[in-house]
């Protein structure tokens, strides 16, 4: 009997990396049509409840570097009136693809994420 709850539990943990996998690529995604990060960071919500622990991580992780992200690039723009934001605009979509790479990194070897309340790297 555990056997067979042990194996159904399998799939549904797998179909829950899967969406992981798939905010991580939203995310990369949404720095060149930003509409699809938001549904990303929604799917993000909606699944990190539902999730395993070691997964809870990663939706943690990805829920934070978009907020993070968002404050960054706001600022960024604020500061391109004085012409260094073009160098802080430039710097923000560095570090939020270091973040999704890392976080896909973790999340392909099946780990938790490290540092899921991190704001750097």
């Amino acid at each position: 009997m555990s056997e067979e709850v042990q194996a159904a539990a399998a799939p549904a943990e797998l179909t829950t990396a899967s969406t992981a996998k798939w905010i991580y690529i939203m995310y990369m995604a949404g720095l060149l049509v930003p509409l699809v990060s938001l549904i990303g960071l929604i799917m993000a919500y909606v699944n990190k409840g539902s999730a395993p622990q070691w997964l809870q991580t990663h939706y943690q992780f990805q829920i934070r570097t978009f907020w993070i992200g968002f404050l960054y690039f706001v600022v960024s723009a604020i500061l391109m009136f004085v012409l260094i934001g073009w160098l802080t605009f430039i710097l923000t979509y560095v570090w939020y693809i270091i973040r999704c790479v890392k976080g896909l990194n973790a999340l392909n070897l099946q780990q938790e994420h490290p540092k899921p309340t991190g704001w750097m790297l």
